[in-house]
Protein backbone atom coordinates (compact mmCIF):
# COMPACT_ATOMS: atom_id res chain seq x y z
CA UNK A 1 0.00 0.00 0.00
CA UNK A 2 1.51 3.34 -1.00
CA UNK A 3 1.15 6.57 0.94
CA UNK A 4 -1.70 8.04 -1.18
CA UNK A 5 -3.75 4.90 -0.40
CA UNK A 6 -3.61 5.28 3.38
CA UNK A 7 -6.91 4.37 5.03
CA UNK A 8 -8.94 6.84 7.06
CA UNK A 9 -7.41 7.68 10.43
CA UNK A 10 -9.46 6.33 13.35
CA UNK A 11 -10.34 8.40 16.42
CA UNK A 12 -11.74 6.77 19.57
CA UNK A 13 -14.27 8.61 21.78
CA UNK A 14 -14.94 7.25 25.26
CA UNK A 15 -17.80 8.63 27.38
CA UNK A 16 -20.57 7.01 29.39
CA UNK A 17 -23.17 9.49 28.08
CA UNK A 18 -24.42 8.93 24.53
CA UNK A 19 -25.33 12.62 24.08
CA UNK A 20 -21.71 13.58 24.77
CA UNK A 21 -20.45 11.04 22.26
CA UNK A 22 -22.90 12.26 19.62
CA UNK A 23 -21.96 15.90 20.12
CA UNK A 24 -18.21 15.23 20.06
CA UNK A 25 -18.46 12.99 17.02
CA UNK A 26 -20.32 15.69 15.10
CA UNK A 27 -17.64 18.17 16.14
CA UNK A 28 -14.61 16.25 14.86
CA UNK A 29 -16.10 14.35 11.91
CA UNK A 30 -14.09 14.74 8.67
CA UNK A 31 -13.70 12.87 5.33
CA UNK A 32 -10.19 11.65 6.18
CA UNK A 33 -11.09 9.97 9.47
CA UNK A 34 -13.37 7.39 11.06
CA UNK A 35 -14.82 8.00 14.53
CA UNK A 36 -15.56 5.03 16.81
CA UNK A 37 -17.38 5.41 20.14
CA UNK A 38 -17.32 3.46 23.41
CA UNK A 39 -19.61 3.84 26.44
CA UNK A 40 -17.02 2.63 28.95
CA UNK A 41 -13.48 1.40 29.57
CA UNK A 42 -14.13 -2.27 28.80
CA UNK A 43 -15.79 -1.43 25.49
CA UNK A 44 -12.94 0.93 24.63
CA UNK A 45 -10.29 -1.75 25.30
CA UNK A 46 -12.19 -4.20 23.09
CA UNK A 47 -12.19 -1.68 20.23
CA UNK A 48 -8.46 -1.03 20.68
CA UNK A 49 -7.75 -4.73 20.22
CA UNK A 50 -9.36 -4.61 16.76
CA UNK A 51 -8.37 -1.14 15.53
CA UNK A 52 -5.33 1.10 15.31
CA UNK A 53 -6.26 4.57 16.57
CA UNK A 54 -4.66 7.91 15.81
CA UNK A 55 -6.08 9.43 19.00
CA UNK A 56 -8.31 8.60 21.98
CA UNK A 57 -10.50 11.28 23.62
CA UNK A 58 -11.46 9.88 27.02
CA UNK A 59 -13.89 11.30 29.55
CA UNK A 60 -12.42 11.29 33.04
CA UNK A 61 -15.54 10.83 35.18
CA UNK A 62 -17.10 7.51 34.18
CA UNK A 63 -18.77 4.92 36.42
CA UNK A 64 -16.87 1.70 36.94
CA UNK A 65 -13.53 2.22 35.19
CA UNK A 66 -12.74 5.93 35.04
CA UNK A 67 -10.56 7.62 32.45
CA UNK A 68 -7.38 7.48 34.53
CA UNK A 69 -7.74 3.74 35.07
CA UNK A 70 -8.35 3.19 31.37
CA UNK A 71 -5.24 5.20 30.52
CA UNK A 72 -3.17 3.16 32.95
CA UNK A 73 -4.31 -0.07 31.30
CA UNK A 74 -3.55 1.37 27.86
CA UNK A 75 -0.03 2.36 28.87
CA UNK A 76 0.61 -1.11 30.25
CA UNK A 77 -0.26 -2.88 26.99
CA UNK A 78 2.10 -2.99 24.01
CA UNK A 79 -0.67 -2.70 21.42
CA UNK A 80 -2.24 0.44 22.94
CA UNK A 81 0.57 2.29 24.67
CA UNK A 82 1.39 4.35 21.56
CA UNK A 83 -2.14 5.83 21.25
CA UNK A 84 -2.16 9.53 22.23
CA UNK A 85 -4.71 10.26 24.99
CA UNK A 86 -6.62 13.51 25.41
CA UNK A 87 -8.65 13.65 28.61
CA UNK A 88 -12.01 15.41 28.64
CA UNK A 89 -13.41 16.59 31.99
CA UNK A 90 -16.29 18.65 33.32
CA UNK A 91 -14.44 19.20 36.60
CA UNK A 92 -12.81 22.47 37.51
CA UNK A 93 -9.39 23.47 36.29
CA UNK A 94 -7.58 22.51 39.47
CA UNK A 95 -3.94 21.98 38.61
CA UNK A 96 -3.65 18.78 40.61
CA UNK A 97 -6.46 17.20 38.61
CA UNK A 98 -4.81 18.11 35.30
CA UNK A 99 -1.41 16.97 36.53
CA UNK A 100 -2.86 13.59 37.39
CA UNK A 101 -4.01 13.30 33.81
CA UNK A 102 -0.60 14.17 32.40
CA UNK A 103 1.03 11.83 34.88
CA UNK A 104 -1.29 9.10 33.57
CA UNK A 105 0.12 9.52 30.07
CA UNK A 106 -2.20 12.11 28.54
CA UNK A 107 -0.87 14.42 25.84
CA UNK A 108 -3.53 17.08 26.48
CA UNK A 109 -6.48 17.98 28.68
CA UNK A 110 -9.78 19.49 27.53
CA UNK A 111 -12.29 21.08 29.87
CA UNK A 112 -16.03 21.16 29.38
CA UNK A 113 -17.79 23.07 27.99
CA UNK A 114 -15.64 22.34 24.97
CA UNK A 115 -14.54 25.05 22.56
CA UNK A 116 -15.22 23.71 19.04
CA UNK A 117 -12.27 25.47 17.37
CA UNK A 118 -9.82 24.24 20.00
CA UNK A 119 -11.14 20.66 19.85
CA UNK A 120 -10.95 20.48 16.04
CA UNK A 121 -7.48 22.01 16.05
CA UNK A 122 -6.11 19.50 18.57
CA UNK A 123 -7.69 16.52 16.83
CA UNK A 124 -6.37 17.70 13.45
CA UNK A 125 -2.85 17.95 14.85
CA UNK A 126 -2.84 14.39 16.19
CA UNK A 127 -4.48 12.96 13.08
CA UNK A 128 -1.88 14.70 10.90
CA UNK A 129 0.92 13.33 13.07
CA UNK A 130 -0.55 9.85 12.82
CA UNK A 131 -0.85 10.03 9.03
CA UNK A 132 2.68 11.37 8.74
CA UNK A 133 3.93 8.45 10.85
CA UNK A 134 2.00 6.00 8.67
CA UNK A 135 3.53 7.48 5.53
CA UNK A 136 6.99 7.07 7.01
CA UNK A 137 6.25 3.46 7.89
CA UNK A 138 5.03 2.77 4.34
CA UNK A 139 8.08 4.50 2.88
CA UNK A 140 10.30 2.38 5.09
CA UNK A 141 8.47 -0.79 4.01
CA UNK A 142 8.77 0.23 0.34
CA UNK A 143 12.49 0.91 0.80
CA UNK A 144 13.05 -2.45 2.49
CA UNK A 145 11.11 -4.16 -0.29
CA UNK A 146 13.20 -2.36 -2.93
CA UNK A 147 16.41 -3.44 -1.21
CA UNK A 148 15.20 -7.05 -1.14
CA UNK A 149 14.28 -6.88 -4.83
CA UNK A 150 17.70 -5.40 -5.64
CA UNK A 151 19.52 -8.09 -3.68
CA UNK A 152 17.43 -10.87 -5.24
CA UNK A 153 17.98 -9.35 -8.68
CA UNK A 154 21.76 -9.17 -8.26
CA UNK A 155 21.79 -12.75 -7.00
CA UNK A 156 19.75 -13.97 -10.00
CA UNK A 157 21.88 -12.04 -12.50
CA UNK A 158 25.08 -13.44 -10.99
CA UNK A 159 23.67 -16.96 -11.16
CA UNK A 160 22.38 -16.61 -14.73
CA UNK A 161 25.67 -15.15 -16.00
CA UNK A 162 27.82 -17.64 -14.12
CA UNK A 163 26.41 -20.66 -15.97
CA UNK A 164 27.28 -19.61 -19.56
CA UNK A 165 30.56 -18.07 -18.43
CA UNK A 166 31.57 -21.30 -16.68
CA UNK A 167 30.73 -23.24 -19.84
CA UNK A 168 32.84 -20.91 -21.99
CA UNK A 169 35.70 -21.15 -19.47
CA UNK A 170 35.62 -24.95 -19.50
CA UNK A 171 35.57 -24.96 -23.30
CA UNK A 172 38.62 -22.68 -23.35
CA UNK A 173 40.45 -24.94 -20.88
CA UNK A 174 39.64 -27.99 -23.00
CA UNK A 175 41.05 -26.36 -26.14
CA UNK A 176 44.19 -25.26 -24.29
CA UNK A 177 44.83 -28.82 -23.15
CA UNK A 178 44.18 -30.16 -26.64
CA UNK A 179 46.61 -27.62 -28.09
CA UNK A 180 49.25 -28.41 -25.44
CA UNK A 181 48.93 -32.10 -26.28
CA UNK A 182 49.19 -31.38 -29.99
CA UNK A 183 45.67 -32.72 -30.62
CA UNK A 184 43.76 -30.55 -33.07
CA UNK A 185 39.98 -31.01 -33.25
CA UNK A 186 38.35 -32.23 -36.42
CA UNK A 187 36.29 -29.79 -38.47
CA UNK A 188 33.06 -31.34 -37.13
CA UNK A 189 34.28 -31.11 -33.51
CA UNK A 190 35.39 -27.53 -34.04
CA UNK A 191 32.00 -26.61 -35.49
CA UNK A 192 30.27 -28.13 -32.46
CA UNK A 193 32.52 -26.15 -30.12
CA UNK A 194 31.76 -22.92 -31.95
CA UNK A 195 28.03 -23.67 -31.90
CA UNK A 196 28.14 -24.23 -28.13
CA UNK A 197 30.08 -21.01 -27.66
CA UNK A 198 27.57 -19.10 -29.74
CA UNK A 199 24.68 -20.51 -27.71
CA UNK A 200 26.23 -19.41 -24.42
CA UNK A 201 27.03 -15.96 -25.79
CA UNK A 202 23.47 -15.58 -27.12
CA UNK A 203 22.13 -16.51 -23.69
CA UNK A 204 24.18 -13.76 -22.05
CA UNK A 205 23.21 -11.21 -24.70
CA UNK A 206 19.51 -12.00 -24.18
CA UNK A 207 19.95 -11.68 -20.43
CA UNK A 208 21.58 -8.27 -20.75
CA UNK A 209 19.00 -7.16 -23.33
CA UNK A 210 16.20 -8.07 -20.91
CA UNK A 211 17.81 -6.01 -18.16
CA UNK A 212 18.18 -3.04 -20.50
CA UNK A 213 14.58 -3.41 -21.69
CA UNK A 214 13.28 -3.28 -18.12
CA UNK A 215 15.17 -0.03 -17.65
CA UNK A 216 13.72 1.32 -20.91
CA UNK A 217 10.19 0.39 -19.85
CA UNK A 218 10.61 2.23 -16.54
CA UNK A 219 11.81 5.37 -18.30
CA UNK A 220 9.31 5.16 -21.15
CA UNK A 221 12.09 4.63 -23.70
CA UNK A 222 11.23 1.16 -25.01
CA UNK A 223 11.62 2.05 -28.69
CA UNK A 224 9.20 0.74 -31.29
CA UNK A 225 9.64 0.99 -35.05
CA UNK A 226 6.36 -0.13 -36.63
CA UNK A 227 6.34 -1.02 -40.31
CA UNK A 228 4.38 -3.31 -42.64
CA UNK A 229 5.40 -6.92 -41.97
CA UNK A 230 4.24 -10.51 -42.36
CA UNK A 231 3.57 -12.02 -38.94
CA UNK A 232 3.20 -15.53 -40.40
CA UNK A 233 6.67 -15.38 -41.96
CA UNK A 234 8.11 -14.08 -38.68
CA UNK A 235 6.49 -16.94 -36.75
CA UNK A 236 7.88 -19.56 -39.17
CA UNK A 237 11.42 -18.14 -39.00
CA UNK A 238 11.33 -17.89 -35.21
CA UNK A 239 10.00 -21.40 -34.65
CA UNK A 240 12.63 -22.76 -37.04
CA UNK A 241 15.37 -20.90 -35.17
CA UNK A 242 14.12 -22.37 -31.87
CA UNK A 243 14.05 -25.97 -33.10
CA UNK A 244 17.60 -26.70 -31.94
CA UNK A 245 16.77 -25.48 -28.45
CA UNK A 246 13.61 -27.59 -28.55
CA UNK A 247 15.59 -30.69 -29.54
CA UNK A 248 18.02 -30.06 -26.68
CA UNK A 249 15.03 -29.90 -24.32
CA UNK A 250 13.60 -33.07 -25.94
CA UNK A 251 10.42 -31.13 -26.69
CA UNK A 252 8.45 -31.41 -29.95
CA UNK A 253 7.78 -27.91 -31.29
CA UNK A 254 5.18 -27.28 -34.02
CA UNK A 255 3.59 -24.31 -35.77
CA UNK A 256 0.13 -23.88 -37.23
CA UNK A 257 -0.17 -20.65 -39.23
CA UNK A 258 -1.61 -19.27 -42.47
CA UNK A 259 0.64 -18.64 -45.45
CA UNK A 260 0.66 -14.93 -44.74
CA UNK A 261 -0.72 -12.51 -42.16
CA UNK A 262 0.03 -8.83 -42.87
CA UNK A 263 0.52 -6.61 -39.85
CA UNK A 264 1.94 -3.20 -38.98
CA UNK A 265 4.40 -3.66 -36.13
CA UNK A 266 7.99 -3.80 -34.96
CA UNK A 267 9.14 -7.15 -36.31
CA UNK A 268 12.19 -7.35 -34.03
CA UNK A 269 10.14 -6.66 -30.91
CA UNK A 270 7.37 -9.08 -31.87
CA UNK A 271 9.95 -11.76 -32.53
CA UNK A 272 11.28 -11.03 -29.03
CA UNK A 273 7.79 -11.71 -27.65
CA UNK A 274 7.55 -15.07 -29.43
CA UNK A 275 11.06 -16.07 -28.36
CA UNK A 276 10.24 -15.23 -24.73
CA UNK A 277 7.02 -17.27 -24.83
CA UNK A 278 8.76 -20.22 -26.47
CA UNK A 279 11.70 -20.07 -24.06
CA UNK A 280 9.29 -20.28 -21.12
CA UNK A 281 7.37 -23.13 -22.73
CA UNK A 282 10.57 -25.11 -23.29
CA UNK A 283 11.77 -24.42 -19.75
CA UNK A 284 8.58 -25.35 -17.98
CA UNK A 285 7.00 -27.77 -20.45
CA UNK A 286 8.64 -30.91 -19.02
CA UNK A 287 9.58 -32.21 -22.50
CA UNK A 288 5.94 -32.29 -23.61
CA UNK A 289 4.85 -30.93 -27.02
CA UNK A 290 4.65 -27.16 -27.52
CA UNK A 291 2.31 -25.74 -30.16
CA UNK A 292 2.46 -22.27 -31.71
CA UNK A 293 -0.71 -21.13 -33.47
CA UNK A 294 -1.33 -17.99 -35.47
CA UNK A 295 -4.74 -16.96 -36.75
CA UNK A 296 -6.67 -13.81 -37.57
CA UNK A 297 -10.10 -12.57 -36.57
CA UNK A 298 -11.90 -9.65 -38.15
CA UNK A 299 -9.69 -7.10 -36.37
CA UNK A 300 -6.97 -8.98 -34.49
CA UNK A 301 -4.02 -11.30 -35.02
CA UNK A 302 -3.80 -13.99 -32.33
CA UNK A 303 -0.34 -15.43 -31.72
CA UNK A 304 -0.53 -18.19 -29.12
CA UNK A 305 1.99 -20.54 -27.49
CA UNK A 306 0.53 -23.56 -25.71
CA UNK A 307 2.50 -25.96 -23.55
CA UNK A 308 1.53 -28.95 -21.42
CA UNK A 309 3.16 -27.86 -18.19
CA UNK A 310 1.49 -28.68 -14.85
CA UNK A 311 -0.45 -25.44 -15.19
CA UNK A 312 -0.47 -22.08 -13.42
CA UNK A 313 -2.69 -21.49 -10.41
CA UNK A 314 -5.24 -18.65 -10.76
CA UNK A 315 -3.57 -16.77 -7.89
CA UNK A 316 -0.28 -16.68 -9.84
CA UNK A 317 -1.61 -15.78 -13.28
CA UNK A 318 -1.35 -12.00 -12.85
CA UNK A 319 1.71 -12.08 -10.63
CA UNK A 320 3.94 -13.82 -13.17
CA UNK A 321 3.60 -10.86 -15.55
CA UNK A 322 5.39 -8.65 -13.01
CA UNK A 323 9.13 -8.06 -12.91
CA UNK A 324 11.30 -10.86 -11.45
CA UNK A 325 8.26 -13.08 -10.87
CA UNK A 326 7.92 -16.73 -11.76
CA UNK A 327 5.49 -19.50 -10.91
CA UNK A 328 5.91 -20.42 -7.24
CA UNK A 329 6.64 -24.08 -7.88
CA UNK A 330 9.37 -23.42 -10.48
CA UNK A 331 11.88 -21.22 -8.66
CA UNK A 332 14.67 -23.70 -9.56
CA UNK A 333 14.19 -23.04 -13.30
CA UNK A 334 16.74 -20.66 -14.86
CA UNK A 335 15.75 -17.11 -15.77
CA UNK A 336 15.23 -13.70 -14.20
CA UNK A 337 11.46 -13.61 -14.49
CA UNK A 338 11.56 -10.70 -16.97
CA UNK A 339 10.36 -12.28 -20.21
CA UNK A 340 6.61 -12.09 -19.60
CA UNK A 341 6.85 -8.57 -18.19
CA UNK A 342 8.75 -7.32 -21.25
CA UNK A 343 6.49 -9.25 -23.64
CA UNK A 344 3.34 -7.70 -22.22
CA UNK A 345 4.87 -4.23 -22.46
CA UNK A 346 5.76 -4.81 -26.12
CA UNK A 347 2.30 -6.12 -26.99
CA UNK A 348 0.61 -3.23 -25.18
CA UNK A 349 2.88 -0.78 -27.04
CA UNK A 350 1.38 -2.24 -30.24
CA UNK A 351 -2.11 -1.50 -28.95
CA UNK A 352 -2.72 -5.14 -28.08
CA UNK A 353 -2.92 -7.24 -24.94
CA UNK A 354 -1.53 -10.44 -23.47
CA UNK A 355 -3.82 -13.20 -22.26
CA UNK A 356 -3.15 -16.33 -20.22
CA UNK A 357 -5.43 -19.33 -20.01
CA UNK A 358 -4.38 -22.10 -17.66
CA UNK A 359 -5.74 -24.51 -15.10
CA UNK A 360 -3.59 -26.66 -12.82
CA UNK A 361 -2.76 -29.93 -14.56
CA UNK A 362 -3.98 -28.78 -17.97
CA UNK A 363 -1.08 -26.76 -19.38
CA UNK A 364 -0.94 -23.05 -20.20
CA UNK A 365 -1.64 -20.94 -23.28
CA UNK A 366 -0.17 -17.44 -23.65
CA UNK A 367 -1.77 -15.36 -26.40
CA UNK A 368 -0.65 -12.04 -27.85
CA UNK A 369 -3.66 -10.27 -29.35
CA UNK A 370 -2.47 -7.65 -31.86
CA UNK A 371 -4.70 -5.21 -33.76
CA UNK A 372 -4.78 -5.67 -37.53
CA UNK A 373 -4.52 -2.67 -39.87
CA UNK A 374 -7.89 -1.34 -40.87
CA UNK A 375 -8.74 -1.34 -44.59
Amino acid sequence: MTAPDLPAAKVLLVDDLQENLTALEALIRAPDRAVLCARGGEEALALMLDHDFALALIDVQMPGMDGFELAELMRGTERTRHIPIVFVSAAGRELNYAFRGYDGGAVDFLHKPLEPVAVRSKVNVFVDLYRHRQRLLHMQADLERAVRVRDDFMSMVSHELRNPLNTLFLQAQLRRRMAAAGRLPTVADFQQMVARDEQQIISMIRLLDDILDVSRVRTGKLAMTPAPMDLADLARRTVEAMQEQARTADTPLALEAPDTLPLVGDAQRLQQVLINLLTNALRYGQSRPVMVTLRATADEALLAVRDQRPGIAPADQERIFQQFERAAATSNVPGLGLGLFISREIVQAHGGRMELRSTPGAGAEFTARLPLPRP
